[in-house]
């Protein structure tokens, strides 16, 4: 089945080469040029991936994220021409799942672009549920349950938990595991992890400041507790 991916930029330019590359690779490609025309169309479109600017006239990036996360975890990747890492830590903490600082080259967009929908389980599927303490999740439906509940995870924070799931116990450095969201290690940005893990937290723990799944090894990374909390 043809995967859709909405490209959401104010550079037409650019919109029309990432179209172009995309087209290439065989992806259905929609388009929206400000983040106000761009909600209504991924409602209608639901694309499997948004490649999305941050700074656009009538609705910015971030306020588009806020938004659309508050009712779908489409895997996103933010493009900005921004490089403080506090401006992608914002991005980060809203729910998008990778960055792309501008310019860039098309190659390595693609390269991202097919990694995160690899992590989003939509292109390929592990067959393998996982079980830890109260905690189950779920490759093929890409649920995760805590007890009673459930928690609605991107991409990211999926991919994150399930490598903590599997080695319970184990401590993975930052390093260990910008490697397994990321598939490679770029710019040394481990802050990405750190805040993947706070929106973890937030979304499997009863009080995030007081974790008792995911822990803190100080000076070292996370581990995964295995014991019942």
């Amino acid at each position: 089945m043809q995967q859709t991916i909405l490209i959401v930029d104010d550079e037409k330019r650019l919109v029309s080469l990432v179209q172009s590359y995309l087209s290439q690779e065989g992806y259905r490609v929609v388009t929206a040029f400000n983040g106000k025309d761009a909600l209504p169309l991924a409602k209608k479109e639901k694309p499997d991936l948004i490649i999305l600017d941050i700074m656009m006239p009538e609705m910015n990036g971030y306020d588009f994220m806020r938004a659309h996360r508050a009712e779908h975890d489409t895997p996103i990747i933010m493009l900005t021409a921004k490089v403080e890492d506090d401006d992608k830590v914002v991005g980060l903490e809203l729910g998008a799942d990778d960055y792309v600082t501008k310019p860039f080259r098309p190659r390595e967009l693609m390269a991202r672009v097919r990694n995160v929908l690899r992590r989003a389980g939509k292109s390929e599927a592990t067959g393998k549920t996982l079980r830890v303490s109260d905690i189950t999740l779920d490759h093929d439906s890409h649920k995760v349950q805590i007890a009673n509940r459930y928690a609605d995870l991107t991409p990211s924070e999926f991919d994150l938990l399930a490598a903590l799931m599997r080695s319970p116990g184990r401590v993975f450095s930052r390093l260990d595991l910008l490697d397994v969201i990321q598939g490679v290690r770029y710019e040394g940005y481990e802050r990405t992890i750190d805040t993947h893990v706070k929106n973890l937290r937030s979304k499997i723990e009863a009080n995030p400041r007081k974790p008792l799944y995911v822990e803190t090894v100080y000076g070292v990374g996370y581990r995964l507790n295995k014991g019942k909390p």
